[in-house]
């Protein structure tokens, strides 16, 4: 058993965040004694590593929580998961030095935005989600993108983007105008066609995620303008209800 000063010293994770681990449920201490001392076992260490993988691959907290909680949670299969998202980390920074490193003797002259595109990254990265998150939506996932190409896969994701260019392109109205509405109707019938079954409950979720201030954040602003994700989360809110 080690203290959590001693996890704190081993791990470079501070008492501060073992802490709120501990409050919001992520890690919880093996033992509490009775004098108050959290102490932690080889089994509450093993699943804090798979916590920091998923942080160094900037998993929210709350989705993390979800995914080591869920019943069908597997360690092996999510660490081959996690090996194989830090590969395509990987690749992605490498492609983003070299692309630097072409600009430093080139000049900004260079206009080549491909070494920008985390398409492959966030793909794989929702798959992840979705398997330990919801299952049966994974399942489905899987069976509708079944033999696509990455070209097919890269098309489908153009289109959904459009989508959210043509919420941002009103998102200074009000996200309860019929337009807005009619807007994220749009956008649920897609998901139900493309990737998987969007009940309001899941598109509720995916409406926290838009603005939980990661990749898919900044995707969704991209497409449609600052503001647009967030515009999008009101706008779904409102149709939920």
């Amino acid at each position: 058993m080690k203290t959590v000063k001693e996890v704190s010293r081993v791990t470079g994770v501070s008492v501060r965040t073992l802490h709120h681990y501990d409050a919001i449920g992520l890690l919880k201490p093996t033992r509490v004694t009775e004098a108050g001392y959290r102490l932690y076992d080889d089994t509450a260490l093993r699943r804090l590593q798979t916590i920091l993988l998923f942080r160094e691959l900037q998993f929210p907290l709350k989705e993390i929580k979800e995914i080591l909680d869920s019943p069908r949670f597997d360690p092996k299969d999510a660490l081959e998961q996690q090996i194989h998202l830090l590969e395509l980390q990987r690749q992605h920074l490498d492609a983003l030095i070299s692309h630097a490193r072409k600009i430093q003797t080139t000049g900004v002259t260079l206009m080549d935005f491909s070494p920008f595109d985390r398409s492959a990254l966030e793909e794989y990265t929702a798959q992840a989600k979705a398997k330990w998150g919801k299952t049966e939506a994974y399942k489905e996932f899987e069976q509708k993108t079944a033999g696509q190409t990455p070209a097919q896969r890269k098309q489908v994701g153009d289109a959904l983007m459009d989508i959210f260019a043509q919420i941002g392109a009103i998102r200074h109205t009000s996200p309860a105008s019929g337009e807005a509405q009619a807007l994220v109707a749009k956008l649920q019938e897609f998901i139900t066609e493309h990737y998987y079954t969007c009940t309001k409950q899941i598109l509720r979720g995916l409406g926290q995620m838009y603005i939980a201030g990661d990749s898919m954040t900044e995707n969704i602003d991209r497409a449609g303008g600052e503001g647009t994700a967030e515009f999008t989360h009101q706008a779904i809110d409102i149709y939920c209800k």
